[in-house]
């Protein structure tokens, strides 16, 4: 058992840094880069007056919510998450599901403001429409998916982040771990032993 859960862990601890990074539809690029853009564009967003929107359905709704909550408290940062509950279910009655974050984006979004699109599948109808709706509006977009190399999400992006994996918790989890990482770094986190 103790072989099977060090694999686990294993696994989990490398795909961070085994994230497939890419700029607009196919670009190459690299984490440095995707860090170094997003922690400005995330930092000059606040500093403009606008705001970082996150947004994902099921488990990535929770690191939507948790993600908003922390660049909000703890960096300071204008941020917000679209999953109220009575939102999404007037929207989705009304509307459509496939709609519920792309109309939020389109009464609360203004050009300029950031958006965080998260989807283990990056196949999820109301996050690519609600991405299509951001870029209409003349937002930042970053993307995080995973499973399958050809979703559609990730050649949405301003900058996209891939997670080559197809078990759910190690996607989500890389997800939730690269959205930490660009706040902390965002507010300067540095390794006390590195920088002794």
């Amino acid at each position: 058992m103790f072989k099977r859960i060090e694999s686990y862990f294993n696994i989990l601890a490398s795909l961070p840094l085994k994230t497939i990074v890419t700029k607009g539809e196919n670009e190459e690029s690299s984490l440095e880069k995707v860090f170094s853009w997003a922690t400005k564009a995330i930092l000059d967003t606040h500093a403009n007056g606008n705001k970082v929107m996150f947004i994902g359905n099921g488990g990535s709704a929770g690191i939507a919510s948790h993600m908003a909550i922390d660049y909000t408290k703890n960096g300071n940062i204008r941020s917000t998450a679209f999953n109220d509950g009575a939102a999404l279910t007037c929207l989705g009655n009304d509307l459509g599901y496939d709609q519920v974050f792309a109309k939020q984006i389109e009464m609360h979004a203004r050009q300029g403001d950031f958006l965080v699109a998260i989807s283990s599948s990056g196949r999820s109808a109301n996050i690519l429409n609600a991405v299509i709706k951001a870029r209409s509006m003349g937002c930042n977009i970053l993307t995080l998916s995973g499973f399958k190399s050809d979703n559609p999400l990730r050649t949405m992006g301003d900058y996209n982040l891939f997670v080559n994996n197809h078990e759910y918790g190690f996607v989500e989890i890389t997800h939730l771990a690269l959205c930490h990482a660009i706040l902390d770094l965002a507010m300067g986190w540095t390794n006390q032993k590195d920088a002794a």
